[in-house]
C-alpha cells in the first residue's frame, strides 16, 4: 500500500485536531489484506502498513507503547521516558505526560477512548468493550489523570472511536462510557457515533467477522512545547 491509501485509511477526530497539542488517528480496515485468521495473526500482517502510518503521521522515531488489552480495567501511567517499543501487560489503558511516546490501542467493536487534558499537558488512550464499560475504566483513567498529573475532568476532551452499537450488538457501552465521563466532570466529551459492525467496508468487526478479522489502531502522541527537545 502506498503513502496516499495509507493515509486515506486514518480517520481524524475535529475535537482532538482543534486542540493543536496532539497527534493522533485512527486506523480504519486496511484494504488487500487477508485478516481472516486469529488476532495475533491479523496484527502480524496489519504491522508493516500501521508502522508506515505511523510514519506518515509523524509518530515513526518515537517509542510505541501498547497495552496487553485483557478486558479489565487497569490503567498503566507512564512518568518517564520510554527507550523503545514497550507493551505493558495486564493493562487497558494507557496515560502520560510525556512528548515522546506514542500511545496505541487496538480494537475491533471494542471502543477506543481519547482523553486529552491541555492545560495540564496529559494524555490517555483506553480500550474499553462491554466488560470494561462495566467496570468503569474510563473513570478509573480520569481518576489516575489526576492522582498522577494533576488533571481536573472539567479541563479533559474525551472522542470516542467508532465501535458496535445496537441493533448489531445488545447494548450500547458508547453511550454508557459518555454517561460516565459525563459523571467524573468530563464536559467536552464527542462520540463518533459510528458502528463498526454496521460499516465492513471501513471497518474490522469481532462480531458481525466471527471473530476472525483484523484490528483498528487508535494513536495518539503529546507534542512538545515548542523551543522544548
Amino acid at each position: 500500500m502506498d503513502a496516499t491509501a495509507a493515509t486515506s485509511a486514518v480517520e481524524l477526530f475535529p475535537a482532538l485536531e482543534t486542540l493543536g497539542i496532539v497527534r493522533h488517528g485512527f486506523v480504519r480496515r486496511i484494504p488487500g489484506i487477508d485478516v481472516v485468521t486469529d488476532r495475533s495473526a491479523a496484527l502480524a500482517r496489519l504491522e508493516q502498513v500501521h508502522r508506515s502510518i505511523r510514519v506518515e503521521l509523524g509518530l515513526g522515531e518515537i517509542p510505541f507503547a501498547t497495552a496487553e488489552q485483557v478486558h479489565g480495567d487497569a490503567v498503566a501511567a507512564i512518568e518517564k521516558p520510554l527507550s523503545s517499543d514497550f507493551c505493558f501487560d495486564q493493562v487497558d489503558g494507557l496515560i502520560t505526560s510525556q512528548s515522546g511516546v506514542s500511545l496505541g490501542i487496538y480494537v475491533a467493536d471494542c471502543c477506543a477512548v481519547f482523553l486529552v487534558d491541555p492545560i495540564a499537558r496529559v494524555i490517555a488512550l483506553v480500550h474499553s468493550g462491554r466488560k470494561g464499560t462495566e467496570l468503569g475504566i474510563a473513570t478509573k483513567t480520569i481518576e489516575k489523570m489526576q492522582e498522577n498529573f494533576g488533571s481536573r475532568p472539567a479541563d479533559l476532551v474525551v472522542q470516542l472511536s467508532p465501535c458496535i452499537r445496537p441493533p448489531h450488538y445488545e447494548i450500547d457501552f458508547a453511550a454508557e462510557i459518555v454517561r460516565q465521563v459525563r459523571a467524573a466532570g468530563v464536559r467536552e466529551v464527542r462520540d463518533s457515533g459510528r458502528c463498526t459492525a454496521c460499516d465492513l467496508t471501513n471497518y474490522y468487526s469481532y462480531r458481525a467477522e466471527k471473530a476472525r478479522t483484523g484490528r483498528m489502531l487508535a494513536l495518539l502522541a503529546l507534542l512538545a512545547l515548542q523551543g522544548s527537545d
